[in-house]
């Protein structure tokens, strides 16, 4: 997967709302007054009656938040030699994490272009679960069903699960309360009972704190959701939209497809070079990726920083330090918002790589342009692990 304006912008509710695609906890955001956007063909929370995106981002950073990211796609990958398959499919490098781990995942184009990121979970050596974007499941399914050998079967499950990211500090607080496991190491996972079924407890998240995901199956959703947020109440936990979820990632410097990754961004590029398995013999588009790394890029995804009171938006021009809004452009932007914790605009922008942290540049804003500090994300101190 910018503040409020921003992804209210990016993803406009749609004229009827009939044909979108619904979590399986809408009617829990509905009973807790959630505004609700379009995102990615989904009708999702974008922020709750009575907090909006500043108290939900400050909940995160301080005590502990509750996600519903279900729109996120699902994909198993089962059968003999399903790891080594999408090992050579797949960027990172799947023999460097065992059963029980996750890792995170690029599916590129022959080109070197990013189809989607994803979180892999290595089930075992005929057992991959894949978390990939919504937007993009049905394409990721599809690339990864084609190339498959016989025997190894790829399955959508875009509608199987739920998945809840709980976020914050206080996260393994509310957890433990609830007799769920949280003594893993980051990107580790455990398989526990819910009812008749299983789900799975991850140690990640998109926000830079500590958090889990909980990937549980539809049918019993609302039951968990409902457990989280009782055993949450000593803890203060608050449900947040996906509008503040994306103020948390920005001061995190994180990626996001279709922003600083996409077919036409390379991985190289976006800055995300340690996400590739550069010793394995081949993966999609590793021949492309490799050339672009020798040759060098010639923009690289940096971070800027506000000196003033100006507010970046994605798609605004980068130009020199000390030039007009009508200089040649030296970048563009990515990602860009208001940062709740920090007070001041911060972005991602993909710019010309002479430009290094410690610079000044640029931003047109309203025909006007704004002076912002080159940094190196995170734009504040991350607490995943």
């Amino acid at each position: 997967m910018g503040q409020k304006t921003d992804v209210a912008k990016e993803h406009t509710m749609a004229d009827s709302t009939d044909s979108l695609q619904r979590s399986p906890l809408n009617e829990c955001h509905e009973k807790l007054g959630a505004k609700f956007s379009e995102f990615s063909g989904w009708l999702m929370p974008l922020e709750y009656e009575g907090h909006g995106v500043l108290a939900e981002h400050k909940a995160v950073r301080d005590a502990v938040g509750i996600f519903d990211v279900s729109h996120l796609g699902k994909i198993r990958v089962t059968g003999p030699g399903a790891k080594d398959y999408l090992n050579g499919v797949l960027a990172a490098d799947l023999n460097k994490i065992v059963p029980g781990k996750a890792q995170y995942q690029l599916l590129c184009t022959p080109e070197g272009g990013v189809v989607d990121d994803m979180i892999a979970y290595l089930l075992g050596d005929d057992d991959v679960f894949l978390i990939p974007n919504a937007a993009n499941n049905t394409t990721v399914a599809q690339i990864l069903a084609e190339g498959a050998p016989e025997g190894v079967n790829v399955v959508n499950q875009h509608h199987d699960f739920a998945i809840m990211a709980v976020q914050g500090h206080k996260s393994p607080d509310v957890l433990a309360t609830m007799g769920l496991p949280t003594d893993m190491d980051y990107m580790a996972f455990e398989v526990v009972p819910v009812g008749d079924s299983t789900f799975t407890v991850c140690r990640t998240g998109y926000t830079g704190e500590t958090g889990f995901e909980l990937v549980v199956p539809s049918d019993h959703a609302v039951a968990v959701w409902e457990k989280v947020l009782e055993a949450g109440k000593p803890f203060g936990i608050v449900p947040c939209g996906l509008a503040a979820r994306d103020t948390l990632r920005t001061e995190m410097g994180y990626s996001l497809h279709g922003h600083e990754i996409s077919p036409e961004i390379d991985p190289v590029s976006a800055g995300l070079t340690w996400a590739i398995g550069w010793d394995k013999p081949d993966f999609r588009g590793a021949e492309a990726l490799r050339a672009i790394r020798a040759n060098k890029p010639a923009r690289r995804n940096r971070g800027l920083r506000a000196v003033g009171r100006g507010i970046p938006r994605p798609g605004m021009s980068v130009v020199p330090a000390g030039a007009g809004p009508d200089a040649e452009p030296i970048g563009v932007l990515t990602s860009g918002t208001f940062s709740p914790t920090l007070r001041i605009g911060i972005g991602l922008a993909l710019i010309d790589t002479s430009i290094k942290p410690g610079d000044k540049v640029g931003v047109v804003v309203r025909n006007r342009v704004e002076e912002f500090d080159v940094v190196k994300p995170p734009f504040v101190q991350p607490h995943v692990r």
